[in-house]
């Protein structure tokens, strides 16, 4: 934006939904390099897995007792 510009008026639904997001968060994600990033999505997706395991696990003990 040229220095000379009107400043933006702040986006009434961004501004809403600002108040909900952890931006340190944010900070924090983006120290990480884009391997690191990667590898903890996939240490994530390897816990929701053995979660959806488990639920299942639970599921079927329930339903044979």
């Amino acid at each position: 934006m040229p220095p000379d510009s009107p400043p933006l008026k702040p986006d009434p639904v961004i501004e809403a939904y600002k108040k909900d997001v952890d931006r340190t968060l944010l900070r924090e994600n983006l120290k990480l390099s884009v391997e690191e990033r990667f590898e903890k999505h996939m240490q994530f997706q390897r816990f929701a897995e053995e979660l959806r395991r488990a639920g299942k696990e639970a599921r079927r003990r329930k339903d044979n007792s």
